[in-house]
């Protein structure tokens, strides 16, 4: 049972479910199918590392090239005991159709490192990092494939990361990675660029299903980065947002959290639990909480075929890469659940990322007010388009944004042509 279970919850199954059935769905011709399906490159590195007390020990490391059709490889790094490599395979594909449904001139790829970076010193993980871009330094680059921070890695991680690359051509070479910190070519704008893409691509669901986000009620699970931000948004549109969860405890309030307070709290403490004037709850419980707008916010496979039918939201938001499995998506969309695809709704941090990399190209950089403008139109715009083709073709938001981005793709690759 737990061998099916897990083979049922496969990222990279159901990445290729999702292709199969956007392919069909544009009847897709078989010859760019087969050169737009799989991923261009594989890497997996060994790492051996000095740990504090001398001994070395060895973490496995993957980099995964998708697709570079469009442009440069473009995908987080994520530090996780669980990284394997069908889920960075799963990633580097969904991030290449995400890159093509913003319509940004990036590829998909995507890295990890299995470990735990919770229980690791901050030299161990400098130099666990440095070991790891030194292994996949012959195929990164501002032209070739640029990294990011994603679950457990942050701009210090990237710093890292570009300071090795650096020191290997013999000068700095800030567009080598996005996310970085301000003082070495970051962008104003990237650490809330997620959230705030999630919050726009919510307003245009909302608009469309007439649901007014003022005195809408609210459920984040997963109250980091993305979660974060994107409740802090909703919540100062007058949202309610009644109950949100880390990786250790959910909390609930059906008066609503006080948003800005719990965030000053999970930064002080670490977690969501203790918070006052909040009741803990299960974590299967937040999922089946009756609200009108569900943000996953976690890791993938929140949602599966077991625990959809619980869910009672109208409108559901994958701030998460992949967080509702396919089966999950047919009990959801059965149920008339408006879900906004991981592609399309957490897109704002690789749009930010790529504005971050034209202002370290240009050496020109933009104030934040500019980054949140050029954000919303583009969630906007392709909001709508992925909306149009929804309704045009009477597919599910995850395959009409699938069709947006492999139409796209596919396009590319037929004009570029077969080499050699």
């Amino acid at each position: 049972m737990a061998v099916a279970e897990a083979v049922k919850q496969n990222a990279y199954d159901a990445a290729m479910q999702n292709f199969d059935l956007a392919a069909d769905a544009l009847e897709l011709d078989p010859n760019i199918r087969e050169m737009i399906k799989y991923p261009e490159r594989i890497l997996q590195v060994n790492l051996p590392v000095r740990m504090d007390d001398g001994h070395i020990h060895r973490f496995e490391g993957y980099r995964v090239q998708h697709s570079t059709s469009r442009g440069p490889a473009k995908g987080g790094i994520r530090y996780h005991p669980n990284v394997t490599l069908d889920e960075v395979k799963a990633l580097a594909t969904w991030m290449t159709w995400k890159c093509a449904v913003v319509n940004i001139p990036f590829g998909g790829g995507k890295g990890g490192i299995t470990c735990s970076p919770k229980d690791m010193s901050q030299g161990e993980l400098e130099r666990m990092t440095r070991r790891y871009a030194a292994s996949i330094l012959p195929i990164i680059g501002p032209e070739r494939d640029i990294p990011a921070p994603d679950v457990y890695t942050n701009s210090q991680v990237m710093a890292w990361i570009m300071d090795t690359y650096s020191m290997t051509k013999g000068y700095p070479i800030p567009g080598v990675v996005t996310g970085k910190p301000i003082a070495l070519g970051g962008s104003l704008g990237r650490n809330e660029a997620t959230g705030r893409g999630v919050f726009y691509t919510l307003q245009g669901a909302c608009e469309h299903l007439k649901i007014p986000i003022k005195g809408s009620k609210v459920v984040v699970q997963g109250f980091g980065n993305a979660g974060s931000i994107a409740a802090q948004l909703l919540d100062s549109n007058q949202a309610f947002v009644i109950a949100a969860s880390d990786s250790r405890a959910a909390i609930y309030n059906k008066n609503g959290l006080d948003v800005p307070k719990l965030i000053m709290h999970k930064e002080k403490t670490g977690q969501v639990l203790g918070f006052p004037g909040a009741e803990e709850i299960r974590a299967s419980e937040l999922l089946a909480l009756n609200c009108d707008i569900l943000v996953p916010a976690a890791l993938e496979n929140a949602i599966d075929g077991d625990n959809a039918p619980n869910v009672r939201a109208k409108i559901v938001g994958e701030a998460a890469n992949g967080p509702v499995t396919p089966e999950g998506d047919k009990v959801l969309e059965g149920k008339g659940i408006f879900l906004i695809p991981d592609i399309l709704c957490n897109a704002g941090g690789v749009t930010v990322s790529y504005f971050e990399w034209v202002q370290d190209e240009q050496h020109l950089f933009w104030e934040a007010q500019d980054v949140y403008n050029r954000l919303e139109q583009v969630m906007h715009a392709a909001f709508a388009e992925v909306l149009k083709i929804r309704l045009e073709h009477k597919v599910s938001m995850r395959t009409a944004a699938n069709m947006l981005g492999i139409g796209r793709v596919a396009e590319a690759t037929k004009l570029r042509g077969l080499y050699p």
